[in-house]
């Protein structure tokens, strides 16, 4: 699939196209790739293979195997090496082949990639994407479905994202590449097949902008990631109840944009922020202290957390137990409505 870009006069319809979420990510990667010789990717069979998820399947074909570099299972190496690249004027795109995958780098990312340019005031840079695959929904194993979004947004120095839908993969992989801030860029597994339209005329939202995906009046539903998609389906269950949701996809995890989240709260004055980690010293846990302590006069009820349970992630016959679905965020929601 080929993307352009093309710069429409304001009364003309924007030109879309429909790809899944992994095809998205592809064709963003592609352009920002014809865009700057400067950018390159790295991570395990991403190459030849094109990754486990076949997210950049064809693009070692297309621009060579000095830019699209498969490398040896080492993920503390392979950070350590993109460190070294951004160093040297490289922007390096790292994938992750799994989230549970990550924590051998961690020490790389955390108490180098993240410090390094406060170290030297400013002076250098650190552009390096680090690409993780995370989330349920696909019946896999241990250290294959986890939920590690805390652990970065805690962490200064990092800024933090995650798309939900393929037109923010699409362009939201090209706004985290030409940053010159590291960027760790969440990719909900379950989405990447999920298919949507792509207004490939232009961007509609900064990278840092959370966005309201659904209006409503008497609760606001707050998530990011695959959870988006859930929180839409408890929106509209509600709906033919009566209740109507406000959907919130907070799109940015560090730095979080509270502005959309803020005035929504202040009109319904009921909050549900749903999670697939755990709930304990989680994001959701943040967003929900922010809110009662910025929206405190106008909330009617309790800010209240839909969330993964405090336990490692089960087996794959119990992943539907364990993450938040439709019904738990409407239990919720009669919980904030009953106040």
């Amino acid at each position: 699939m080929t993307m352009t870009h093309e710069t429409s006069s304001t009364d003309s319809a924007p030109e879309l196209k429909t790809a899944a979420f992994s095809r998205a990510l592809n064709a963003g990667m592609r352009r920002a790739m014809e865009a700057d010789g400067h950018v390159l990717l790295m991570g395990e069979d991403i190459g030849r293979l094109g990754g486990v998820f076949r997210v950049t399947e064809g693009l070692q074909a297309e621009f060579g195997e000095q830019r699209v570099l498969d490398t040896p299972l080492a993920e503390s190496g392979l950070v350590g090496t993109a460190i070294g690249l951004a160093m040297a004027g490289f922007r390096p795109v790292v994938e992750i082949q799994f989230d549970g995958f990550v924590f051998p780098g961690f020490d790389q990312i955390t108490t180098q990639l993240a410090k390094l340019t406060n170290r030297y005031e400013g002076v250098l840079q650190m552009p390096v994407v680090i690409r993780i695959p995370y989330g349920g929904h696909i019946g896999a194993v241990e250290h294959h479905q986890e939920s590690p979004e805390a652990y970065f947004t805690h962490t200064p120095g990092l800024r933090v994202v995650a798309p939900s839908t393929p037109n923010d993969a699409y362009w939201m992989i090209q706004d985290a590449i030409a940053s010159p801030d590291p960027i760790i860029f969440f990719e909900p597994k379950a989405q990447y097949w999920a298919k949507g339209e792509i207004d490939v005329s232009g961007r509609a939202l900064p990278l840092h902008a959370s966005r309201v995906v659904r209006r409503g009046t008497d609760v606001t539903l707050v998530g990011h990631g695959a959870m988006v998609t859930t929180l839409l389906r408890a929106a509209a269950l509600a709906e033919s109840e009566g209740t109507s949701c406000e959907v919130i996809d907070l799109r940015s995890l560090s730095p979080v944009d509270y502005g959309p989240i803020l005035d929504s709260v202040r009109r319904t004055g009921r909050m549900v922020y749903a999670q697939e980690a755990p709930g304990f010293t989680s994001l959701g846990s943040e967003v929900a202290a922010t809110v009662m302590e910025k929206a405190f006069f106008a909330l009617e009820s309790p800010v209240l957390r839909v969330s993964g349970f405090d336990v490692p992630f089960p087996p794959a016959k119990l992943e539907g137990i364990y993450l938040p679905d439709p019904d738990r965020i409407l239990e919720a929601v009669d919980r904030a409505l009953a106040y």
